[in-house]
């Protein structure tokens, strides 16, 4: 009986490590599709943002670089489990520390927005370009089809790995999906109603989601 036994808790542990090698291996999936992403999205908003002189782009595409710099941290972390090279503690330490610089990093964005929203209405007042916003808008419509998908999985394989990091970094998939939204209207109201002012405001609309996952990041 306590052969049996033995033998079933043995089958049992075995089938529990080989599924969660696997959503190991899903999660790095996961975070390599984010990694791509925010490379491309963070660059075409960048660049089209330069162009059009849209402060609302422009933010957009500094979130995706701070949600690629969280994207690449989650990387080492998922690298290092599936490597088997570094105890659960050191993981848990550097996953802290990773957290509050990612905090730290979205604080500063806020700052970044509300300097230039000041100064693209009261000092500059730039005009952005409608025709470059027509492929911003297209981003932004990627990103709120896209990014609810990719947290969805996110959040069910951080559920089984009982993983804070990942799911901390589909909480910020979710937020993008949200800033896409914003992206969109602010765009789209510029260049159909000619509201010079309106991306300035609109970027201001992004300071409470990026404070709630500053906070969050920083509480982690």
């Amino acid at each position: 009986m306590s052969a049996r036994i033995d033998e079933t808790l043995g089958t049992t542990n075995a089938s529990h490590v080989r599924q969660r090698s696997d959503d190991v291996r899903l999660a790095l999936l996961l975070t390599y599709i984010t990694l791509g992403w925010m490379t491309i999205e963070g660059a075409a908003s960048l660049l089209l943002g330069w162009a059009s002189k849209s402060l609302l782009l422009e933010a957009f595409g500094i979130d995706s670089v701070i949600e690629l710099f969280s994207a690449a941290v989650l990387l080492w972390r998922l690298r290092v489990e599936a490597s088997g090279g570094a105890t659960a503690e050191h993981v848990n330490l550097v996953e802290h520390r990773a957290a509050r610089l990612v905090g730290y990093s979205l604080y500063a964005l806020v700052v970044y927005v509300v300097l230039n929203s000041g100064y693209g209405l009261f000092v500059a007042k730039r005009i952005t370009d409608t025709h470059e916003s027509v492929w911003g808008i297209l981003i932004g419509v990627v990103a709120k089809v896209g990014m609810p998908i990719l947290a969805g999985y996110k959040l069910k394989v951080a559920a089984r790995l009982n993983s804070r990091a990942l799911r901390a970094d589909a909480v910020e998939s979710i937020v993008c999906g949200y800033l896409s939204i914003v992206l969109i209207v602010g765009l789209a109201a510029t260049r159909i109603l000619g509201w010079w002012w309106l991306d300035s405001v609109a970027a201001l609309a992004l300071i409470s989601f990026l404070i709630k996952e500053a906070r969050g990041s920083d509480q982690r």
